[in-house]
């Protein structure tokens, strides 16, 4: 869907395709069929934005055939969807039985990762929309934190600089600007926002910023607002905003939230746990729910925040509650003022399948999301730009 800001800007909002399970470019085509015009039916609209995941063997053969990405395009334009941004976090495999700290890799010391990047934004320059001027594309916060010696750390900022390079070449072959956001998430290299200014302060503003995700925001125990003046102090922009609630358990020593906690612990995605006193406060921290659980997090310092990616408009089992009104101050400090500071929204909430109870209409789950990210996009004052 397309908003028009007050201040005349576009303003685009769409769903990550990373919640369905296809990893070759006909079950890509399958899905848009499946889910994403269903859920623009829905909601009654003529244009849906989808952001796509593309493992890496599809962007492989997208790469190598123009012609696969015309299909792809006439496809999306068939079903009345549109892309303005991909999602190049996960390589591949992120629906197998256990994907965990897998998802990391190829991190951005392995030249793997820089080739995937920039294929994935030559891929996005050829499916803009013709009347789209500039893409994003997501990326990983240059790895988990371990092990990262010198060397590593040095070979990744020496492959910022090419992606910028690259992603300038692209620009001068086609016209299209594509620029790549760094995903701060718990546990990695870059988690939280003063981390992304100590590590991509001083890269190329115009191609290189942040994909900020409200639930790891929330995670870490960020305040929205501080946040985002931190990185328009360090002048980083928020390439893209996933749009995404955390699940938090107010007492986590209530024997209820600790066994509603207990149903969210699967074994398929990492599940970072934080708590802290307060927002912006030192914060404990735990690799995975689990391990939370077994004793190791207190129970005394406050609530327990938790990366699992809730539904936005849905509380979960009570007495557990989602962050909704973290990601609701993020819109308003991105979109709630007299400029847009963030014209790419990608609602972003993967673990449908893993659920304890994964709904039988995952179409009207979506749909509901996206409904829910409309009415705080509307209630900041922007207007749907219909086709």
């Amino acid at each position: 869907m397309r908003f028009r800001h007050p201040d005349g800007s576009p303003v685009h909002l769409g769903y990550c395709s990373n919640v369905h399970q296809a990893e070759d470019l006909d079950g890509v085509i399958g899905q848009l069929a499946a889910y994403a015009e269903p859920v623009r039916e829905r909601l009654g609209v003529d244009r849906l934005g989808i952001g796509l995941w593309l493992a890496r063997d599809t962007v492989t053969r997208l790469v190598d055939d123009e012609d696969e990405v015309k299909r792809l395009k006439g496809e999306l334009a068939a079903r009345g969807l549109e892309t303005v941004t991909l999602n190049a976090f996960p390589y591949a495999g992120f629906h197998r039985e256990v994907v965990k700290k897998d998802v990391y890799l190829p991190d951005w010391a392995d030249e793997a990762r820089l080739r995937h990047t920039l294929d994935c934004a030559r891929v996005l320059a050829a499916l803009l929309p013709d009347d789209i001027a500039r893409g994003s594309v997501s990326t990983l916060p240059l790895a988990w934190r371990t092990p990262w010696p010198p060397d590593r750390a040095e070979t990744a900022r020496r492959a910022l600089d090419r992606l910028a390079a690259g992603l300038a070449a692209i620009e001068s072959d086609t016209g299209r600007r594509v620029r790549v956001g760094f995903e701060p998430e718990p546990g990695c290299v870059v988690e939280t926002t003063a981390q992304a200014v100590r590590e991509l302060r001083g890269l190329d503003p115009d191609r290189l910023g942040v994909c900020l995700d409200a639930c790891h925001l929330a995670v870490q125990f960020e305040d929205p607002g501080a946040a985002l003046a931190r990185l328009a102090d360090a002048g980083l922009a928020v390439v893209k905003l996933q749009a995404s609630c955390a699940v938090e358990a107010t007492d986590p020593a209530d024997p209820a939230a600790r066994a509603a906690l207990r149903r969210l612990a699967e074994p398929r995605f990492l599940h970072q746990t934080r708590t802290a006193s307060a927002p912006e406060a030192p914060v404990h921290a735990v690799d995975d729910l689990p391990d939370a659980l077994d004793g190791g997090l207190p129970t005394g310092t406050g609530p327990w925040r938790v990366h699992f990616h809730a539904p936005l408009h849905a509380d979960p089992e009570p007495p557990l509650r989602t962050t909704a009104d973290q990601l609701t101050a993020v819109l308003a400090g991105l979109l709630g003022g007299t400029s847009v500071h963030c014209d790419h929204i990608e609602v972003e909430t993967y673990t449908w399948s893993v659920l304890p109870e994964p709904p039988a209409d995952l179409a009207g789950g979506i749909a509901a999301e996206l409904a829910w990210a409309r009415d705080r996009l509307t209630g900041l004052g922007l207007k749907e730009d219909h086709q």
